[in-house]
């Protein structure tokens, strides 16, 4: 049997845990009669799951019922030209788009003369007029959206749809840096009101059964593996494929020092990269003291209680610590305290 566990990011892995109540929310409000939310975005530190998540969605939609179209855009091109081109290939929507006469050849879509449209924006809403009548929804999903002028502008036309009440709807995933950046332009503030997604650690209880089935081992060694991945769905992936491969001649203490390798190679090197120095020096104290009361880290940096609440808010929300706990801090990702650790030396 091939190991049924993945290290390739986005595609749907054979152990998948599934965000039952998040993932139903979502398709709950998109696929209801009168839509409460035609807008959800997703988002969590690298290796949460965002892109499975999304994909996982946009697949049970088109499963759930026909009247679905389903097209996904990459956000480092033109994404008003992209949708056109994609919705026109559809063989259903093609065969309409020519028996109406519609000349999109300006944008490369079609040859035909009469009734020539020269703005992509208005390209669009014929299409999605059409889509409306046919008694269809229109489901566009972005993985890893980021501040660009591609972005922002797809996003101030899609608000244009909205108004004009188009059965159009949009699922994107982002770091929160990056959606806390684009909602933050002054002409898209009603990503404000957009339902966001917050991607917590996995259910233990479902890692435990999945590691048990899949290893036959017992609850104790179930429980080991399960608190080693802290509910990190990559880290889940990770230590399912090495445990997986050496489970014959190796313990689970001899893997350790390659479970730290690909953490590091693969998630850890790029969320430190991207944090900025007082984040740092906010995680060293925390790695090295091995304090977790805030009142205790807040001394120790020597902060004022205002500064300090920004900070942990921000790491709070990129994902690399946990403030469940009422005034302590604990890090939220996996042997995360040693990759500090070793940053330091």
């Amino acid at each position: 049997m091939n190991n049924p566990f993945t290290l390739s990011f986005g595609k749907k892995p054979v152990q998948y845990i599934s965000r039952i109540a998040q993932t139903e929310r979502i398709i709950g409000d998109f696929t209801a009669e009168e839509s409460p939310n035609q807008i959800y975005m997703i988002t969590g530190v690298r290796g949460s799951g965002k892109t499975v998540m999304m994909t996982n969605i946009a697949s049970e939609i088109r499963k759930r019922s026909d009247e679905w179209i389903v097209v996904e855009l990459n956000p480092n091109r033109d994404l008003l030209q992209s949708l056109a081109a994609k919705i026109y290939a559809i063989p259903e929507m093609h065969a309409v788009f020519v028996k109406a006469k519609l000349d999109f050849s300006v944008f490369g879509l079609g040859v035909t003369v009469e009734n020539a449209v020269t703005d992509i924006e208005n390209v669009i809403e014929i299409m999605l007029s059409h889509i409306k009548r046919l008694g269809k929804r229109l489901l566009i999903t972005i993985d890893e959206v980021i501040n660009s002028e591609n972005i922002k502008i797809f996003a101030s036309s899609f608000q244009i749809f909205l108004r004009e009440e188009y059965p159009i709807y949009l699922l994107m995933t982002g770091l929160y840096e990056n959606i806390y950046d684009l909602q933050n332009e002054k002409s898209l503030t009603f990503l404000y009101r957009a339902p966001k997604i917050i991607l917590e650690p996995l259910n233990y209880t479902a890692i435990k059964s999945h590691y048990m089935r899949i290893f036959d081992i017992n609850d104790e060694m179930a429980d080991k593996m399960t608190l080693l991945t802290r509910g990190y769905p990559f880290a889940f992936q990770v230590l399912g494929y090495l445990y997986w491969d050496n489970r014959e001649d190796h313990t689970l203490e001899d893997i350790m020092p390659e479970y730290d390798q690909y953490l590091d190679e693969y998630v850890y090197s790029k969320i430190w990269a991207e944090l900025s120095p007082k984040d740092k020096e906010i995680l060293s104290v925390i790695s090295e003291s091995g304090y977790q009361s805030v009142k205790d880290i807040r001394e120790k940096l020597d902060m004022k209680p205002e500064l300090f609440s920004v900070y942990r808010d921000r790491l709070k929300r990129k994902g690399v610590i946990d403030t469940r706990q009422y005034g302590k801090i604990a890090m939220a990702l996996p042997r995360f305290e040693e990759y500090v650790k070793n940053r330091l030396y």
